[in-house]
């Protein structure tokens, strides 16, 4: 008999099915243009369910439920719960793009979303290796669909094929890496697996060999080098309103997943994977921001931003087992947690203004569509600003302080590698300020290429506002989130 504590455990992904079918009914009778009833009703269950996930995490109570299927964690509902607020952020933004753009002939776009969204949550609530592949499968699958949602453009069909070609053999690599582990430890349950391989009687190169399968197809979800290929080429050709729901929220399903294979599960193998991770995250900011220094095109340079932007995130996980010893291991996962959850912040604002200022027909990607902004909206270039300092790594703003406590993790370590890889990240972000430093040369110092002035709807206006202070007051008082972000993790790990 399946007890109430498992209902429980799963109220939000239960809310966000049930009103996600709703929805899909509703938008049967909404005719109008811009899909208002469909866009309200939206709205109004993710608020919901943002407040649920909040109220549980705030609860601090840790339920696992199904006999272990699905686990309800602080670190878990604070990812929903950001996870929800920023699709929430993304409908709002992508909204006026997609009505231009024909997006909206159907309420697709909403209900994939929701459906994206439900993924994410299974994902992060995953207790068991099987639940967090549906929940991934559930993402990418409403992943690609979005993509190809403009039917007659050619440029995003060709996008939406890569990215299911490339996203299939990923999904390959992940599940044939947790088939050896099944047949390594007889069992697919995360905790299971921890005291099978931490027990020591599991044969250590049948293990090494399926996580070197899983780390691929997490690095592939990641999108690190060299499984990045996907990543440029889908940032460029989806709408870029379906650019910012994949690059946005499925990052925080993603980093969840990491814990949850590798920290929850895994941990005993650290010293493989860790260094697996390493190799990653040297190539990741290596390529993101080599490669990122040669584009003209807005969306490709902040794809090969992500890459370099997930590669210190990767830092931050190489740096949690020293020597066998997990003593800073919460001070490092909590560093990476608070990274990406400050760089979804970010990637909302700089893609937020990439949609505000693309209108019919002009899609407003190229840099050079940024030239003279300041001139034609001050606070619109303001916002951009902010982003791209962030995003490079200057204080005062939040980006620093994510940069700072992943390098204070790997310095914490005392091993003479971690330190050397510190090095490597602080001369690999100088190279990086390089190509967002020029964007604002662009806003502020090039003449504008056109005279129109930049309108954009209210409530866009509205929640643009708050996306770029945001960034700018959570770098000056970061204390709270960390704080938060380290509860979370200290949760998590406590067996």
């Amino acid at each position: 008999m399946i007890d109430k504590l498992s209902w429980v455990a799963i109220y939000p992904e239960i809310v966000l099915l049930v009103m996600a079918c709703v929805i899909t009914l509703v938008d049967l009778s909404d005719h109008s243009p811009r899909r208002t009833r469909t866009h309200v009703l939206t709205m109004l269950t993710l608020a919901g369910v943002a407040l649920l996930t909040g109220m549980q995490a705030a609860g601090g109570h840790k339920i696992e439920g199904f006999g272990g299927l699905v686990v309800s964690d602080p670190m878990g509902n604070w990812l929903k719960c950001f996870a929800t607020i920023a699709l929430m952020v993304t409908l709002v933004y992508g909204r006026p793009y997609a009505g231009d753009r024909g997006m909206l002939r159907g309420g697709e776009l909403f209900t994939l979303g929701m459906f994206s969204l439900l993924g994410m949550f299974v994902m992060i609530s995953g207790g068991h290796f099987l639940m967090i592949y549906l929940g991934l499968e559930l993402l990418t699958l409403s992943g690609y669909a979005m993509v190809a949602l403009r039917r007659d453009n050619a440029v995003a069909s060709e996008a939406a094929m890569k990215y299911f070609v490339l996203g299939a053999m990923a999904s390959g690599f992940l599940l044939y890496g947790m088939s050896m582990m099944y047949g390594a430890t007889g069992s697919l349950d995360i905790d299971e697996v921890f005291r099978a391989v931490a027990s020591g009687q599991v044969q250590h190169q049948v293990l090494v060999f399926g996580l070197v399968f899983i780390v691929a197809g997490l690095a592939f979800k990641l999108g690190a080098a060299p499984f990045h290929m996907w990543v440029p080429d889908v940032y460029h050709g989806a709408p870029s309103a379906v650019t910012l729901m994949i690059g946005g929220a499925p990052k925080l399903a993603a980093f969840a997943i990491v814990i949850r294979l590798l920290v929850e599960g895994l941990m005993p193998l650290a010293f493989d994977w860790q260094q697996m991770l390493a190799v990653l995250a040297v190539m990741s900011l290596l390529v993101g921001n080599l490669a990122a220094i040669a584009q003209s095109n807005l969306k490709r340079m902040l794809a090969y931003s992500t890459i370099a932007q997930m590669g210190f995130v990767l830092l931050a996980f190489v740096a949690g087992v020293v020597n066998g010893n997990s003593l800073n291991a919460q001070f490092a996962y909590s560093a990476a947690m608070f990274y990406v959850v400050t760089y979804v912040l970010t990637t909302l604002a700089s893609f937020g203004i990439i949609l505000l200022l693309a209108r019919e027909g002009f899609e407003s990607e190229e840099i050079a569509d940024l030239s003279g902004l300041n001139q034609r909206s001050p606070l619109y270039a303001g916002v951009m600003a902010v982003t791209m300092f962030s995003l490079a790594g200057l204080p005062p703003l939040v980006g620093f302080h994510a940069k700072l406590s992943v390098l204070q993790a790997l310095v914490a370590s005392g091993q003479a590698v971690h330190i050397a890889l510190a090095v490597f990240a602080v001369v690999m972000s100088l190279i990086g300020a390089f190509y967002y430093l020029r964007v604002i040369k662009v806003m502020y110092f090039d003449k504008p290429l056109t005279a129109t002035t930049v309108s954009a709807p209210v409530d866009v206006r509205a929640v643009l506002t708050v996306n770029g202070a945001l960034i700018l007051i959570l770098g000056i008082l970061p204390g709270g989130l960390m704080a938060l972000c380290a509860q979370a993790i200290v949760s998590t790990l406590g067996r």
